[in-house]
């Protein structure tokens, strides 16, 4: 079995340098987030570059299942794209047709592409290249998706179900309480239905003290560590306790 990945997201700081900062502190890959804050296209490109460059992925993700940029996350150079709110197999197959190239779906003939260095090459050799390199992720965070789930699962073209832990306990009524039984159990059975279907099984937005129970025991394979923003707030409010002596180190 392969050891899990963790990745660094970024949700305010798109620059390509973020990229370095990420594999300098040794995470697996990292998310540019253009579902939450100011990133757009223009920093996706710039990092997924960077990525390219400096042998870490880098995946985007976007604003849902109707965004116009699915695709052109891919064009850009991502490794994979990140859909949120995928609350049924109707949206996970837009979204692998969107991805995919004919016959397996309707993704359009892209110009030279980052991830082949701008070389130009004969047609079947550029999609067969970038089919085989990305990743095509559906969120599960609500309680449509969770009763969709093996649907969703099943659905050519899907490669990885992954939870947005806070939004799935929020939309099962368990705002906040992510150590509840009931998320646990939703939990449980996303990771079953992506085992079942053979698709891979990762999670974000976990805290450090359930990744083990929510996480990898459940065979997650990746795992969304933090983002920068968490990261500077809660590591910058935890070294000042300490520098006051409200803590001890």
């Amino acid at each position: 079995m392969c050891s899990p990945r963790f990745g660094l997201a970024f949700c305010l700081l798109g620059r390509a340098e973020a990229i370095l900062l990420a594999r300098g502190a040794g995470f697996d890959f990292a998310v540019i987030d253009m579902e939450h804050g100011p990133l757009g296209l223009g920093e996706l490109g710039q990092a997924a570059a960077a990525g390219l460059a400096a042998g870490l992925p880098v995946f985007g993700r976007v604003t849902g299942p109707s965004s116009p940029d699915i695709a052109r996350v891919l064009d850009c150079g991502a490794t994979g794209v990140i859909v949120p709110h995928v609350d049924s197999a109707e949206q996970a197959t837009q979204i692998a047709r969107a991805c995919r190239f004919a016959p397996r779906g309707a993704r359009a003939l892209p110009g030279p592409l980052p991830a082949l260095d701008y070389r130009v090459v004969p047609a079947a050799e550029l999609t067969g290249t970038a089919e085989r390199q990305i990743e095509v992720i559906a969120m599960i965070e609500s309680a449509a998706a969770l009763e969709a789930v093996e649907e969703i699962a099943a659905t050519p073209g899907i490669d990885m179900l992954m939870i947005g832990s806070n939004d799935l306990a929020d939309g099962i009524g368990r705002r906040g309480d992510l150590a509840h039984p009931e998320v646990l159990a939703a939990f449980q059975r996303i990771a079953r239905a992506a085992h079942d279907n053979g698709c891979g099984f990762g999670v974000m937005g976990l805290p450090p003290a359930l990744v083990q129970s929510h996480g990898l025991a459940l065979g997650a394979s990746t795992l969304v560590a933090t983002n920068e923003t968490n990261l500077i707030a809660e590591g910058g409010a935890a070294l000042l306790r300490v520098l006051r002596g409200k803590d001890q180190p």
